[in-house]
């Protein structure tokens, strides 16, 4: 287990989503600082189910350009994001500014060539 890694728990009914490489990305509000590099997603209530992604961005926005960034508005209107995103954070509001964290699939994290060997270290930009 490599550690100092950056990390983030996801919930278990996403746990899968991220497995699979379905979710590639995940909004975040006053939560831990990310930043491109190799990030651990930890399933909550399992901690020892852990998958290595590669974050690619991390980009500030308010909640409500959210769905629009990722390209989900059709599915996340702004009602929908919001009662969404307040399972998570309960005193969250459209204006509150989020992180949408973007990565690439735990596939492509195992298969990205590196510099020096070592995912960790690598350049995404």
């Amino acid at each position: 287990m490599v550690t100092g890694m950056q990390q983030l728990e996801v919930v278990a009914r996403l746990f899968p989503d991220v497995e699979t490489g379905v979710k590639t990305s995940t909004i975040r509000w006053r939560e831990t600082t990310i930043v491109a590099g190799l990030m651990r997603y930890v399933c909550a209530g399992e901690p020892e189910r852990t998958i290595e992604v590669m974050v690619t961005a991390c980009t500030p926005m308010p909640l409500r350009d959210a769905a629009a960034y990722l390209g989900r508005e059709d599915e996340w209107p702004e009602d929908v994001i919001l009662e969404g995103m307040r399972e998570h954070y309960p005193a969250i509001e459209l204006d509150d500014i989020v992180d949408i964290v973007e990565h690439l699939t735990p596939q492509a994290t195992a298969a990205a060539p590196t510099a020096e060997g070592d995912r960790g270290r690598q350049d995404v930009r």
